[in-house]
């Protein structure tokens, strides 16, 4: 139980990941869908969910909900802080506090942390990512005030004893090693050094060992009074829930927080984060395949371009020599690499943070055909912005949306995508405004963004394994070049 109370959940964000955030810019004009060009622009009829339900407290928490027909409830706590906000020299601290919070506060010991939601049939979880933390229960119905009892306690009351702090080192460690045994969480952070460098975004969410070995419980107070405020709160929940009774046991609960006006976004724009668009290579020839991970600086959560780079990722699309589809695949990159057999796997990826983000494809592939597979690579990444066909557009968009309904489902996703849009946006983007938004991208849209985002562009580059077929960096940067005319 322990373990899974303070599981390290880092976001690779594929497809699916990247979705559920939902990211649109809440002034943005609503946009019309081009029901001409689709006929499945009529989402009215799929839409009937409950109306979120927002408040704002007089300390800053907004407390979102969203009720439904459901015998279970899920309730968390989203705050607008991971790892990018650490102060220099404790990268490591955003996520060894997620250990230490459970670890014993004024009223509950570690044990009966665990017990108290074990014996209900619950479950109690934690996340951190480079800009976000997450606190999380789900639970049935009537254990709805327990578990927000729970979740006001270790945020406000947690000890942070010496000994407790002494053991997590121990096992964040083995944690590290079990990360770097993750060929794509290795490269992601590699990918991310690469394109931040320098900055905290480039950092790793674990932190290097030798600061992991230094903190202490002076860091963990620090953090949590510098980040844990008031206005950079979400209290999220979904399922078996009643609006005003979650206001009210909020309101009576979580009373020690801060009202710093200062905001994260303040934060990124103090310390803005820069495209680097270097490389990391690891050589490793014992190593059977080579993983590859090319991007480039990508948008923001609120700007206009991320929708169209959505797609963009849709259409680019995924495929696993595992599972068998590829030739038939609506990706042309999918045809092209299954065809060819130049990897053994391939996905678009795309995330978005405060001020900047990343965008790009990753790959698996054996040592030979990795400059053939550079190639396709980048040929389909930079077509994209000359040609596109109206049919592989339509089937991109609706790949997208249907991602999106798929992977809202359950109390647990719909409490954590509510969570994180009003972190984003202060508010949670409806379905239909969200899909037409999707519907109004056409060929010119993603061919302006293609144009905008990779062509002239610098790139990121991060690879392990056996890499000596591997094109260099400033190839795949003259890939970006312009074409002729």
């Amino acid at each position: 139980m322990a373990s899974s109370l303070s599981r390290y959940r880092r976001r690779i964000t594929n497809l699916t990941s990247t979705l559920l955030r939902a990211r649109l810019f809440s002034s943005l004009p609503f946009a019309k869908p081009n029901s001409s060009d689709d006929p499945f622009c009529d989402h009215a009829p799929l839409f009937r969910s409950p109306e979120v339900r927002v408040s704002a407290l007089s300390n800053g928490i907004r407390v979102a909900t969203q009720s439904s027909s459901s015998h279970m409830a899920s309730v968390g706590v989203w705050i607008d802080s991971g790892s990018r906000f650490e102060a220099p020299g404790t990268n490591g601290t955003a996520h060894f506090l997620e250990h230490m919070i459970f670890k014993g506060t004024r009223r509950r010991t570690a044990r009966s942390l665990e017990e108290e939601i074990e014996n209900l049939g619950g479950r109690l979880n934690a996340y951190t990512s480079r800009e976000q933390t997450t606190f999380f229960a789900d639970v049935f119905r009537r254990d709805v005030p327990v578990a927000i009892d729970v979740l006001a306690d270790i945020l406000q009351n947690s000890k942070f004893p010496d000994h407790a702090i002494k053991r997590e080192r121990g096992v964040i460690l083995r944690e590290m090693e079990e990360v770097h045994g993750q060929m794509e969480e290795v490269i992601f952070d590699y990918l991310h050094e690469a394109a931040f460098h320098g900055h905290p975004l480039g950092n790793t969410i674990l932190g290097p060992e030798e600061i992991i070995q230094s903190i202490s419980r002076s860091d963990l107070q620090n953090y949590i009074e510098t980040h844990y405020t008031g206005p950079r709160m979400v209290v999220s929940a979904a399922g078996a829930v009643e609006h005003e009774e979650i206001v009210d046991m909020v309101e009576s609960l979580f009373t020690r927080f801060a009202r710093t006006p200062t905001t994260a976004a303040q934060l990124a724009q103090e310390n803005p984060a820069v495209f680097t668009g270097s490389e990391v290579r690891v050589d490793n020839e014992d190593m059977p395949l080579a993983h590859l991970a090319i991007a480039f600086k990508g948008s923001a959560w609120t700007d206009p371009n991320s929708i169209p780079l959505m797609v963009i990722q849709s259409l680019w699309g995924s495929w696993n020599s595992s599972v068998g589809v590829g030739n038939c695949s609506g990706s042309q990159l999918a045809r092209r690499v299954s065809t060819d057999n130049l990897a053994e796997s391939m996905m678009a990826f795309n995330t978005n943070y405060l001020d900047t983000g990343l965008f790009g494809i990753y790959a698996t592939g054996k040592p030979n055909c990795l400059h053939d597979l550079s190639c396709v690579i980048m040929q389909e990444i930079t077509r994209l912005a000359y040609e596109v066909s109206e049919a592989e557009l339509v089937r991109a968009r609706n790949q997208l949306k249907s991602a999106l309904l798929l992977h809202i489902d359950g109390s647990t996703a719909v409490a954590e995508n509510n969570g994180r849009q009003m972190l984003t946006y202060g508010r949670v983007i409806p379905f239909l405004e969200l899909f037409a938004r999707i519907d109004a991208v056409d060929a010119s849209t993603v061919k302006e963004t293609a144009k905008n985002f990779i062509i002239n562009k610098d790139v990121a580059i991060a690879a392990v394994g056996p890499l000596i077929k591997l094109p260099h960096h400033e190839w795949f940067r003259s890939q970006t070049c312009s074409q002729t005319t």
